[in-house]
């Protein structure tokens, strides 16, 4: 099942969140709102707000209400991956010029800042003070994630208990948040809202894990990017770390990124990925990410039979096989 099929009943609420942050990031500064259209108009499956519009269900469903946890969140995600890519040296995102491939670092790192502080003034319109506090825990932990991230770099000696805790603070908690805001957005009970916390986890942490396997066995086409990027920008994923854990593939896999590190990224990542494509660490992590979605259909159970539970499940069996 495609994507877009699973958000044809929220076409007309996706278009109007779509048109809201667009419209929340417009400046008297040119620039600025240059630089944030271009990276909002590049694309992205916008799963915050869909997660945020269908745990909005399970309440009082008021979609002006809903807008101020939506575009807030789908808002930090961005521009966490406009300073993503000044630390990645990405030069594209989703088959793109990045904001500093097109402009330079400093504007894009101010551009992340200013789409940062964007997001909190939409979220105050919202009187609720769980709201905030929940969405600036979600901000400090996402801060976190990308200091490990950066510590981490070309460290192939970290355990997987690290790579899903950064993974936990980096993708899965914005999207854990964003079904629980929903939810609280509509005075939902609270056992709602905490099981879609637990749904949106487990999601998320199956999301990243797939994520990490279409770096290593996606096509470029597929990406929007070159395969390996990850392993290029020092980032050492779950395949690879397990990939690592076979003995006869240690010596020659650690030779390889010794050699991705050492001309930055220039050479050795088609000989690495071919080693990890090879190992058993792909179907490793392949039946993670499906336990971690087993987790998410079981936080499920109990809520409401309505058809944004429906429409849950089936994103997580996108998540679970998804392919770009």
């Amino acid at each position: 099942m495609k994507l877009l099929d699973i958000y044809s009943a929220l076409k007309n609420d996706v278009q109007f969140m779509e048109k809201q942050l667009e419209k929340s990031v417009l400046s008297d500064h040119e620039l600025l709102s240059e630089t944030s259209l271009h990276l909002l108009k590049a694309g992205g499956k916008r799963l915050r707000p869909v997660f945020v519009l269908l745990a909005g269900k399970f309440g009082t469903y008021d979609l002006h209400k809903l807008q101020h946890v939506a575009v807030p969140l789908e808002l930090i995600h961005s521009a966490s991956l406009v300073h993503d890519d000044v630390i990645d040296n990405a030069e594209t995102r989703r088959g793109k010029p990045t904001v500093k491939s097109k402009w330079d670092n400093r504007i894009a790192m101010y551009t992340g800042d200013y789409i940062f502080a964007k997001a909190l003034i939409i979220a105050t319109q919202l009187q609720n003070p769980l709201v905030h506090q929940i969405l600036s825990k979600a901000i400090v932990q996402m801060s976190i994630g990308e200091m490990e991230q950066i510590r981490d770099f070309f460290n192939t000696e970290q355990t997987i208990r690290n790579y899903l805790l950064r993974i936990r603070r980096k993708t899965a908690l914005l999207i854990a948040v964003s079904c629980q805001l929903g939810a609280i957005a509509s005075d939902a009970p609270a056992e709602v809202s905490n099981k879609l916390y637990r749904f949106g986890y487990n999601v998320g942490m199956a999301f990243q894990i797939r994520d990490d396997l279409l770096d290593i066995c996606g096509t470029e086409k597929q990406l929007g990017k070159p395969p390996g990027s990850d392993m290029k920008q020092g980032n050492i994923t779950l395949p690879v770390l397990l990939a690592l854990q076979q003995p006869e593939l240690r010596g020659p896999l650690l030779d390889q990124i010794a050699i991705i590190h050492e001309s930055d990224g220039a050479a050795g990542v088609a000989a690495a990925l071919d080693m990890i494509r090879s190992s058993n660490g792909i179907d490793i992590a392949d039946r993670l990410a499906n336990r971690y979605i087993a987790k998410s259909l079981h936080a499920l159970e109990g809520l409401p039979d309505i058809k944004a539970k429906k429409n849950l499940t089936e994103i997580a069996h996108f998540v679970a096989k998804r392919s770009y």
